[in-house]
């Protein structure tokens, strides 16, 4: 569960006009730290990156899904599922 004070950051960007991916880049530095403490459930820098964009997905960011070629089918079905969940919020 994200922290309320990332989620705020996060809304201050998009209110600002900067770009989905910049907010949620509050997601994910917050899942880095987590890694780096050992708190989070990651084993590496790449999982918590995804998990941290997942976790921005929910909560209403619009970061796109992953193209074609770039993750598999199973990966990009979990984001536009994420982006559905944080439409409906």
């Amino acid at each position: 569960m994200p922290e309320k004070k990332t989620a705020e950051r996060a809304r201050r960007a998009q209110r600002a006009g900067k770009k989905p991916t910049t907010a949620a880049g509050e997601f994910v530095r917050e899942e880095l730290e987590e890694l780096r403490k050992g708190t989070s459930g990651a084993k590496s820098e790449k999982q918590a990156i995804a998990i941290g964009l997942s976790r921005a997905r929910r909560a209403g960011i619009r970061v796109p899904p992953p193209e074609k070629g770039e993750a598999r089918e199973k990966t990009r079905e979990q984001a536009k599922r994420d982006l559905r969940k944080g439409k409906r919020r």
